[in-house]
């Protein structure tokens, strides 16, 4: 029953590394998905536009085209695909890891096998957590004051104004806006929205929030929808 579950899920690797591909693809047929591979952004690209993938693990450094140009125009596209961006540049990490291009989540080199399956994972079940609690709420649609949420379309708006959220600050306001009132800590934030546990980066989700707050509130100083409570952690408003 699990191979008949796992079998659906359709993965892109685009990776210029042919023996890295090859390896990283051999162990995620072992583990019953579907995976095609490409060698360079270009063809990637190509190949990520003619058809739906469930997911797409993308090396930044590529030729033709690289990772963060891929992502960038994947993210234009109407289709929402989950990105886990493979790096091996420290200089980049900074970059990768405020997710500013788009990418759900990243794993630098020199990764173990064993961490991007765990990683493939966890995506794959932030998914189906969020796909649950887009099919329990009604119309899929969050509304809270100004803001209205579409967790089918991934979309935020503000009034008249559409948001230009990275996947990752969609993700934060969703699970924000589906438990008003709920204090979450940081710790509980990177294992419920980035999906597993992240020591040493809680300083990721400050500035994940900092950055939706920018994007949200009208005076991100004196926050309306996502609040902090000092010393526990962060909470959506209730009315």
């Amino acid at each position: 029953h699990y191979a008949n579950l796992t079998m659906t899920h359709h993965l892109l690797i685009i990776e210029d590394n042919a023996d890295l591909a090859r390896l990283v693809a051999l162990h995620l047929r072992d583990a019953f998905y579907h995976v095609e591979t490409a060698a360079d952004g270009q063809s990637g690209l190509t190949l990520a536009e003619s058809k739906p993938y469930d997911l797409i693990i993308l090396d930044l450094m590529l030729p033709r085209l690289d990772g963060l140009e891929v992502c960038r125009r994947l993210r234009q596209g109407s289709h929402y695909v989950p990105i886990l961006m493979l790096t091996s540049k420290a200089t980049e990490l900074d970059r990768v890891l405020g997710l500013e291009t788009g990418a759900d989540d990243y794993v630098t080199k020199p990764f173990s096998i064993m961490e991007l399956l765990a990683r493939v994972k966890a995506i794959f079940r932030r998914l189906d957590r969020l796909g649950g609690d887009a099919a329990q709420a009604p119309g899929s649609r969050i509304s809270f004051r100004e803001m209205q949420l579409d967790l089918e379309k991934r979309k935020v708006t503000l009034g008249s104004r559409q948001l230009d959220l990275t996947a990752k600050e969609f993700d934060l306001l969703a699970h924000f806006a589906r438990h008003p009132g709920r204090v979450y800590s940081r710790a509980e934030l990177l294992d419920q929205v980035w999906g597993y546990g992240h020591d040493g980066y809680e300083h990721t989700v400050n500035s994940h929030i900092n950055r939706l707050r920018a994007k949200l509130e009208r005076d991100p100083a004196a926050p309306e929808y996502v609040m902090t409570v000092w010393g526990v952690g962060y909470k959506f408003a209730e009315e």
